[in-house]
């Protein structure tokens, strides 16, 4: 009785499957058993029965050491097994064998090799018990958005997301297509990051993975973020901006001023109703917090669109708004390069993007408060509108535009008396 491992497609040029296989002499067959690790056949020593690079110091040698206690563990086993069995006076056969690794690896169903069916079950169980983990309909809302951001992040690399491959170059590239290609903020980032690594600990603690590579990865650091918020007259050019020949855009613009007039959140100001509307104000429960009720009156803004609707707003998904209102926005020649700066750890990584990029629904909450403080409207005041309770969270909102800075700036520092001698 002999083990040995070996690669299902060896010619390939695709990485493939590591297989475990023992040859049972008595039944002259041999048992194969997938360890679930996946390799280039560019990088297996053929001869040795391992990975190529084990010496080395790159990425490629710290992960092929990774698949080597892997693979080590499965012969490990074998071996620990047929001594077991061994001792116990007791005949080796096949099934056997397979039922304890079965058991010792966890593969009673192929499910629990796809990453993508795995997070089914995560969202699943996420789903039908909000109470106990205190999951509300937002947060798992965020969860099945972000399974879509890694389903569109393994359509970009065209290469299948394997539990076993997320290490540390997985995590490079895939927040360089958060940043690059999503243009995520910096605390956007942290966000889905966090969700993503969530998900990583329950798999792990449910043994769908073994890998704990993701425990070490950098999260993006909570920060003030370098996000735009448009001036009210802004607000006001994208309103009057003539968009009657296309209704698609036209109804994103109307939804993103109505998000402008009121600071709320997409997930609330895109689902108002005229049954919200009492006394001249919209009141509704908070879609993020359900312990929270918004009252917030209604303006010439908010009120001549929910109007122009018949107090039935467009229904359009937050994925497909962020993707239209960009259109808006650069159709309203909104070209300008904007810097980002993201810090990860000790990497700071800056990109440049036109300014029709960085809006989202998110820039009409963001607007509102930096208008609304421009105006020296109090914070108390303002805070009853958007429903934060955090002072420090709400004035992470807050973002002067450059015009803004240098007049707060003139309007303090006055000369109250002239110099007798002029500057030039």
């Amino acid at each position: 009785m002999r083990c040995t491992l070996n690669l299902k497609e060896p010619k390939g040029a695709k990485p493939t499957l590591i297989l475990f296989s023992a040859y049972f002499n008595k039944e002259n067959k041999k048992f194969v058993y997938s360890t679930g690790e996946v390799i280039l056949p560019s990088e297996w020593d053929f001869k040795n029965k391992t990975p190529n690079n084990l010496n080395g110091r790159n990425e490629q040698a710290n992960h092929h050491r990774t698949i080597k206690r892997q693979l080590d563990r499965y012969t490990n086993f074998f071996s620990d097994t047929v001594q077991k069995f061994k001792l116990a006076n007791r005949e080796i056969l096949i099934s056997d064998i397979k039922a304890e690794f079965n058991t010792e690896f966890k593969r009673t169903t192929a499910i629990s090799s796809k990453f993508f069916d795995v997070y089914d079950i995560f969202i699943k169980e996420k789903t039908q018990d909000y109470t106990e983990n205190s999951n509300t309909v937002s947060t798992v809302s965020r969860y099945k958005y972000n399974k879509t951001l890694l389903q569109g992040f393994e359509k970009h690399q065209n290469k299948k997301i394997h539990f076993n491959q997320i290490n540390n170059s997985f995590y490079k590239s895939l927040l360089n297509y958060f940043i690059i290609e999503k243009n995520h903020s910096a605390n956007t980032l942290r966000r889905n990051i966090g969700l993503f690594k969530t998900y990583l600990y329950w798999a792990l603690e449910n043994e769908h993975t073994y890998k704990k590579d993701f425990q070490k990865f950098k999260s993006p650091k909570a920060q003030q973020t370098d996000e735009v918020a448009l001036t009210l007259e802004q607000v006001q050019e994208v309103f009057e901006f003539d968009l009657s020949n296309n209704k698609r855009l036209e109804q994103v613009r109307d939804l993103f001023v109505f998000g402008c007039s009121t600071g709320m959140r997409y997930s609330n100001y895109s689902k108002v109703e005229k049954k919200d509307i009492q006394s001249n104000m919209i009141k509704v429960i908070d879609f993020k917090n359900s312990e929270k009720s918004l009252e917030i009156p209604l303006n010439e803004f908010s009120n001549y669109i929910l109007k122009k609707y018949d107090y039935r707003l467009p229904k359009i998904s937050n994925q497909k708004f962020n993707q239209y209102i960009k259109e808006v926005f650069k159709l309203l020649g909104y070209n300008e390069d904007i810097k980002k700066t993201i810090k990860i750890g000790k990497e700071i990584i800056e990109t440049i993007t036109p300014l029709y990029k960085r809006i989202s629904s998110h820039t009409a909450r963001r607007s509102f408060i930096t208008i609304m403080k421009n105006k020296k409207i109090p914070d108390k005041v303002i805070m009853s509108y958007t429903g934060h309770r955090s002072l420090e969270v709400f004035n992470k909102y807050y973002k002067p535009n450059n015009d803004d800075r240098k007049d707060f700036m003139q309007t303090v520092w006055k000369m109250q008396n002239a110099p007798l001698k002029k500057v030039n």
